[in-house]
């Protein structure tokens, strides 16, 4: 064999490993995470429960943790945070996380402003309501140093719980007090 034809063998066998090894580096990259699809809601999508029905969701005893936000259409710092949530929502999609916004509006607002109010935002995280009138017996439950203002936010595992009231300034701030807990728990 000519040295020539050899030269021209040695860099097709080149590019060829290199076009391969190319590939397979693209194929280990992780996949963009496809954003959730927004559904318009009614009612009937969105669980309506007491706070006995509420309480095994504030209480779950796995190893998801779990970012339970209270909230209400009627209150600004709660709607102003709410976007944040949306996008921990997204992030927490490929991790043991789960975000549930509890909507304490009131009952004869369902239909004329929490429902519009999700589906103009296209909330996509799940939603319930907590519709029971006697919060003088259920707030002291879920955290015996909640005052009952909103927004409220928990987050909890099977190791431990936090209770955070308070309103979040931008995504950046929720996502560390979350990763935060969720490193922290884990050691436990």
């Amino acid at each position: 064999m000519k040295p020539s034809h050899l030269i021209i063998v040695v860099l097709s066998l080149f590019t060829l490993c290199a076009c391969n090894m190319n590939a397979t580096k693209s194929d280990s990259e992780p996949k963009p995470i496809e954003p959730i699809p927004f559904k318009t809601v009614s009612m009937e999508d969105i669980p309506v429960y007491n706070f006995d029905q509420l309480e095994p969701l504030l209480n779950q005893k796995n190893d998801t943790t779990y970012i339970v936000n209270f909230w209400a259409t009627w209150c600004k710092p709660c709607v102003e945070e709410l976007p944040f949530f949306e996008e921990l929502n997204q992030y927490a999609l490929d991790k043991k996380m789960k975000v549930i916004l509890v909507s304490l509006d009131f009952k004869k607002q369902f239909e004329t402003k929490l429902i519009p109010f999700m589906n103009e935002n296209e909330i996509r995280s799940d939603v319930v309501v907590l519709s029971d009138p006697d919060s003088n017996r259920w707030i002291g439950k879920i955290d015996e140093n909640w005052s009952g203002a909103i927004p409220v936010t928990i987050l909890h595992n099977a190791k431990s719980k936090l209770f955070l009231e308070m309103a979040f300034e931008d995504f950046t701030q929720i996502k560390n007090i979350v990763e935060k807990f969720d490193r922290e728990t884990s050691e436990m």
